[in-house]
């Protein structure tokens, strides 16, 4: 009977195991939300890659599961992307060929305690690297993070306001490689369990000693959530909807309101009469509203997504234009090269605008709200700049109605805890059709979640937070550390082979007569 290795000799089977393997740690995010598996989901795919038989075979294997991961991460674009979500699957997946190479070199055959001790830092290390790339926006931003799939877990989220969701990411991926030890190094069990005592012993110091964000009294928050609305005018339908939805909150003490992204289909500058609807809803409710209007605006060129805040005597002036735009969904990157995108599947027709600058507004009775537009909420960054500049309440306006029945909507609510705790800031994630959520400074969730099947308005007891959280202080310090120990190792190697090169010193040898040994005598 043939062997599991011979088996994956033929490199199509080899290639397509690495793929399944790669996609396991997509079960810890929601919907499964199986949190606690991704402590071991990359054991499989490590298993693999380190008995590749040669360095560009482990690279291969990479590549194919990082493939296999970006795939099942983003496996809801395929109705509207169809063949090009493959594609750009499989060239993020490209990011982890050198990692495929970095785990075989340093745990592949009969690894020395002082390899793995190096695994334990430098594997990890890869993978921040990996994360920081594909984090830039124009390579669809910092979706499905591994740490991101922590955002349920209380002692993860202590982590996150002193590293960021980095922290946990280097962390989780410590674990996988001391669990691949125990498994497959049995020699090397010594190192794998201290790796395991020291990933415990961050993680209670940062439960112990990491500042907990300071709260005021609360303030009584609504998000307004219309559900589905399709068909002919559905802008105007879905306006009068959320009308009538917020005029439910009259008489509710509410302080602020907030409408999903996308709520207002018109400029209202070419609207007056929309404008003037939601400056009586805010006299009505006593409150301000924070719409989103996704529209050509009449004042500049050009389609903005903007969060615009609307007083008693209609918009304040406090206006948010989205900076980060969606790739493919808001605007197509290298349009020139890649527009056939827009003939196969939902491509933008046409590029969004960016905004120029992140906006900290004064929703009234000393509240200061910061927004950020659908994804942006996915950056850590744009949540630690609100917070560096004042932001009370951060507030992130959202619709997913194009992957309504999928695990779309559930993953980027999620991503609300994760910046909250990272912060020290509640954060408000409004949805037109779920899921809306509200988490606490500590990333904790307060009152119900509205799903994609609810059209509601919802009050919230929101506690605004002061204080400065370690990772708004310090910022991406793990990156930095990561990128530190990958050019120390790689700097050691170097040394290393260049010592190994030059080979042993030693004194010539010497003829019987004392002198020293010529070629050829």
């Amino acid at each position: 009977m043939k062997t599991l290795g011979h088996w994956l000799a033929s490199p199509w089977r080899r290639s397509t195991v690495a793929a399944v393997v790669g996609a396991l740690p997509v079960l810890a995010f929601p919907a499964p939300s199986l949190w606690w598996f991704a402590y071991v989901a990359l054991v499989p795919w490590m298993l693999l890659v380190r008995t590749a038989p040669t360095g560009k075979r482990a690279a291969c294997d990479g590549w194919c599961g990082g493939f296999g991961f970006m795939l099942a991460m983003h496996h809801w674009l395929l109705p509207n992307l169809h063949v090009f979500t493959f594609v750009v699957a499989a060239l993020l997946g490209v990011l982890w060929a050198p990692w495929g190479w970095l785990v075989r070199r340093l745990l592949g055959g009969a690894p020395s305690r002082g390899r793995v001790a190096a695994a334990l830092a430098v594997v990890p290390s890869g993978w921040l690297a990996i994360e920081l790339v594909r984090s830039w926006q124009g390579l669809g931003g910092p979706w499905g993070v591994l740490g991101a799939s922590q955002w349920q877990v209380e002692a993860a989220l202590r982590l996150a306001s002193v590293g960021g969701t980095w922290l946990i990411s280097f962390l989780v991926v410590a674990l996988n490689v001391a669990v691949a030890v125990l498994v497959a190094v049995r020699r090397a069990r010594v190192p794998a369990v201290a790796g395991l005592v020291a990933t415990a012993a961050v993680t209670s110091a940062a439960w112990v000693y990491a500042p907990r964000p300071d709260t005021d009294d609360r303030v009584r928050i609504a998000l307004v959530q219309p559900g589905v609305v399709t068909g002919p005018d559905s802008a105007d339908r879905r306006f009068d909807r959320e009308e009538r939805l917020t005029r439910e909150l009259a008489g509710q003490d509410v302080g602020l309101i907030v409408w999903g992204e996308s709520s207002v289909g018109f400029d209202l500058g070419d609207r007056p009469d929309l404008a003037r609807r939601l400056a009586a809803l805010s006299r009505e409710t006593g409150a301000g509203i924070l719409v989103n209007v996704d529209a050509r605006r009449s004042d500049r060129p050009g389609i903005y997504k903007s969060s615009v805040l609307i007083g008693p005597d209609g918009p304040t002036g406090d206006r948010y234009d989205k900076m980060r735009l969606v790739p493919f969904g808001e605007y197509v990157p290298a349009r020139s090269l890649l527009g056939w995108a827009t003939s196969v599947g939902e491509a933008a027709g046409e590029d969004r605008r960016r905004g120029s600058g992140q906006v900290v507004m004064d929703a009234g009775n000393g509240l200061r709200i910061g927004p950020m537009v659908c994804f942006e909420s996915a950056f850590p960054d744009m949540s630690r700049h609100l917070a560096e500049d004042g932001a009370d309440v951060l507030l992130a306006q959202s619709s997913t109605s194009t992957f309504q029945r999928s695990w779309a909507p559930g993953q980027h609510a999620s991503l609300g805890a994760l910046r909250a705790a990272e912060t020290g800031r509640p954060m408000v994630h409004a949805t037109l059709t779920g899921v809306s959520a509200v988490y606490g400074p500590g990333g904790e969730p307060v009152g119900p979640r509205l799903g994609t099947d609810t059209a509601a308005a919802q009050v919230y007891e929101v506690p605004p937070a002061h204080g400065t959280t370690p990772y708004v202080r310090f910022g991406d310090w793990p990156l930095h550390a990561a990128l530190l120990v990958l050019g120390v190792w790689a700097v050691t190697g170097a040394v290393r082979v260049r010592r190994g090169a030059r080979g042993p010193l030693a004194p010539p040898a010497r003829t019987a007569h004392g002198s020293p040994a010529r070629p050829g005598r």
